[in-house]
């Protein structure tokens, strides 16, 4: 067992320190993750929406502040767009998630020994 008053080796702290930044960094990219979910949700049911609409029925967009009135083709092929985009968005996010969790894994991995090996001293 690792004696937690013996002094705590440099490489040791470090490798806590890099599991601490990617712990942090796998919180902000999950908070951006669910983000991106809810972004996609949203337009997917916008387009929902849409679809039920009459061809020639008044729709609004937001922009910024204000609604500004579209027409439903337009509006329907902007958020097909803006989902498309977003979709790329979170399939990058996911590929970063998966990055930072081999990562951790390592990292564990090489404290582990560390740990384990200053143990035998």
């Amino acid at each position: 067992m690792y004696n937690a008053n013996a002094e705590i080796s440099p490489q040791i702290q470090n490798r806590i320190t890099q599991l601490q930044q990617l712990q942090q960094q796998a919180q902000a990219l999950a908070m951006q993750k669910s983000q991106t979910e809810i972004m996609i949700k949203e337009a997917e049911g916008a387009l929902n929406e849409l679809d039920k609409a009459k061809p020639d029925e008044v729709v609004y967009k937001s922009v910024g502040e204000i609604l500004i009135r579209t027409d439903r083709d337009s509006l329907i092929n902007d958020l097909k767009e803006r989902s498309e985009t977003l979709s790329l968005r979170l399939q990058s996010y996911e590929r970063q998630e998966e990055r930072l969790n081999s990562r951790h894994k390592e990292l564990q991995e090489q404290l582990q020994n560390m740990l384990s090996g200053s143990n035998e001293s």
